[in-house]
């Protein structure tokens, strides 16, 4: 096998198996969005019902951190294609138990007691997973080509959002009797077979070079306390830069379908159709800005979308509020395809750059899954306790988005350029910390 078709088998796995993953992940969200309030929380009113349903959103945020500390231990110690394969089992189960799980009206408050237990399960692999599938493409890519290969596993979400979103437009098209009663679970139960095709994909590939080389020089023993003491500057760094896709992205997929249909009375489907649309279009959007990322630096990219976030924040509710189709669609793409695809599809290779070979999965997946913890975990209920405080009005949500921007625009210029550097990092210690640090 060739090189270059060595490196496509990885990319397409580190895809698949991403999108997989974070599939299973948007799903829930979408479902807190559409139907959690009314299976799980029952007795609340719609707002309360909604924010609690967010609320068990969130939760899966928390335990990503810990997912993060635990697969980047061991895919340090005992390789990154062993520890996918054991986030993708966490995460794929997970889903499947909630598609099997009794609603508030057969088991009462025992229903929302488990959907939390599977929510941070669920958090526990997406929390492992992202910092493995990063590295094993970055780390297999020629070094010129880091910041377009590496944007494939980013690829994953737009594309796993793009499913669950399908899925859930699919399955919105019942009665609603049929939807609330067994209409909702096929999506979560489709995971079964979506893992069994990750599965047989991952187990294909092989460990990058760079970190069996790494590994014979002997593993770190502790990477995540070697990571805080040398490297908390790049890990403060790249969780700040997360801030604006973040929140822009959390706001634009899983706030608004509650936003266009509650607030505005407008179809659900209208705004499920304007994020499939802007997903599909993000597929192609963020390979180019991970290419343009490695002609022109990985800073300038994430940058011009912080930037982009910041300005767009408020039209992007000007543009729903007018219940045109075409607006509601324009809107979603600007937004997702553009600035997300923007700040979002270099960090593969731009946080994997930053640390060095021994502890960079456990560098990357800390400094991504805080990002997540501190702006993706509250936005969608911030956001809805927003709009409730304001009285419909859009402009703080608007607002919330606008400093999420600014904070990855900080963090953007702090942070130091990497993309001409290599990743055969040496052992960590002074001299790698400088190296890394661009």
């Amino acid at each position: 096998m060739t090189g270059t078709e060595n490196m496509r088998r990885v990319a397409t796995a580190s895809f698949l198996g991403s999108a997989i993953e974070w599939y299973d992940f948007f799903l829930f969200g979408t479902a807190a969005a559409l139907v959690f309030n009314t299976l799980f929380f029952p007795g609340s009113d719609p707002l309360s019902g909604t924010l609690l349903a967010f609320a068990t959103f969130g939760v899966g945020f928390l335990a990503r951190p810990l997912g993060g500390i635990v697969a980047g231990h061991l895919g340090d110690r005992i390789g990154r294609k062993k520890t996918l394969v054991a986030t993708l089992l966490l995460m794929g189960g997970a889903t499947a138990l909630i598609g099997l799980l009794p609603t508030a009206e057969s088991i009462g408050v025992w229903a929302p007691v488990l959907l939390v237990v599977l929510r941070l399960a669920q958090g526990l692999g997406v929390g492992g997973e992202w910092g493995g599938a990063a590295l094993i493409t970055v780390e297999h890519s020629p070094a010129h080509r880091r910041g377009f290969y590496g944007s494939f596993p980013q690829l994953g979400v737009p594309a796993g959002l793009l499913l669950a979103t399908a899925a859930f437009a699919l399955v919105s098209t019942l009665p609603e009797d049929q939807l609330l009663s067994w209409g909702w679970r096929v999506p979560f139960l489709a995971s079964i077979a979506l893992v069994a095709v990750g599965l047989f994909i991952r187990m294909r590939i092989s460990e990058p070079p760079v970190f069996e080389q790494a590994r014979e020089a002997g593993p770190v023993t502790l990477p995540v306390l070697t990571v805080l003491r040398e490297f908390p500057r790049q890990v403060l760094l790249s969780a700040g830069i997360r801030f604006a896709d973040n929140v822009l992205y959390y706001v634009c997929a899983t706030f608004a379908l509650t936003y266009v249909a509650t607030e505005l009375g407008l179809p659900r489907s209208l705004a499920l159709t304007g994020v499939l649309i802007a997903s599909a279009v993000e597929l192609v959007t963020m390979p180019l800005f991970g290419a343009l990322s490695d002609r022109i630096g990985r800073r300038p990219v994430v940058a011009g979308g912080a930037v982009l976030t910041v300005l767009a924040a408020l039209p992007f509710f000007w543009l729903l509020d007018t219940g045109s189709p075409a607006a509601i669609v324009l809107a979603m793409v600007v937004t997702i395809s553009v600035a997300h695809a923007a700040t979002f599809a270099p960090l593969a290779a731009w946080f994997a750059e930053m640390f060095g070979t021994g502890v960079r999965y456990s560098g990357v997946s800390v400094g991504f899954q805080l990002g997540s913890l501190l702006s993706g975990a509250p936005t969608p209920l911030l956001a809805t306790a927003l709009l409730a405080w304001s009285g419909g009005a859009p402009w703080p949500v608007a607002a919330m988005i606008g400093v999420a921007g600014l904070v990855t625009l900080v963090c953007a210029v702090l942070a130091g350029e990497t993309f001409r550097g290599g990743i055969a990092a040496p052992a960590p210690g002074p001299a790698a910390r400088a190296a890394d640090a661009g």
